[in-house]
């Protein structure tokens, strides 16, 4: 037998509902933030990055309570970008000083760290290739290999109008490469 469902039941099942909320460090501007479900012994890691140069790696338990892995303040950079490695480890995207710094994920020690030869308005990794591409503020995009900083290539695209972060990202199979604009144009490059 089929049970009919109401519309205002329906309708309510589809609405998000806050789980929990909190306050974190200082309360600063959370600038990016990022989770991975492939974490076994919870439901998911959050890492998220503030206006005041705070990482701090969250679990959201089975219990959907929060807890901190780790809280750690970066020198100099603020956090533009965050992404979750495939080796215990996260990626952070600095925005002014164009900084990414490998960290581990259970306790914020700096693995790696290299320099872009830009500031970053955006970032996107694709572990799979072992790349990253960067939004440069300036002129276009571009992509570097993901272990050792080095510069594979420049994606050069109209200049913007106003010098505000642009997205970049990769398709699934990291072949092309995509970054919008504040000109209304999409730029869309094969590898």
């Amino acid at each position: 037998m089929i049970k009919h469902i109401p519309n205002h039941v329906r309708n309510q099942q589809k609405q998000f509902h806050e789980i929990c909320a909190c306050r974190l460090g200082s309360g600063f501007e959370i600038t990016c933030i990022t989770w991975d479900s492939a974490s076994a012994e919870s439901t998911c890691q959050i890492a998220l990055g503030t206006r005041d140069n705070i990482i701090q790696v969250l679990v959201l338990g089975a219990n959907l309570q929060l807890q901190s892995v780790f809280a750690g303040q970066l020198d100099s950079t603020v956090p533009r970008s965050i992404a979750f490695g495939d080796t215990g480890s996260i990626y952070v995207f600095g925005l002014y000083d164009g900084n990414v710094t490998k960290l581990s994920s259970k306790d914020g020690t700096v693995l790696s760290e290299h320099h872009c030869q830009s500031v970053i308005g955006s970032a996107a990794i694709h572990l799979k290739r072992g790349l990253f591409v960067v939004d440069n503020a300036t002129d276009g995009f571009m992509l570097y290999h993901l272990e050792s900083g080095q510069l594979v290539r420049t994606f050069t695209a109209d200049p913007p109008t106003v010098p505000v972060p642009k997205q970049a990202l990769f398709d699934e199979d990291g072949k092309v490469v995509i970054r919008g604009s504040n000109n209304g144009s999409i730029y869309v490059f094969n590898r």
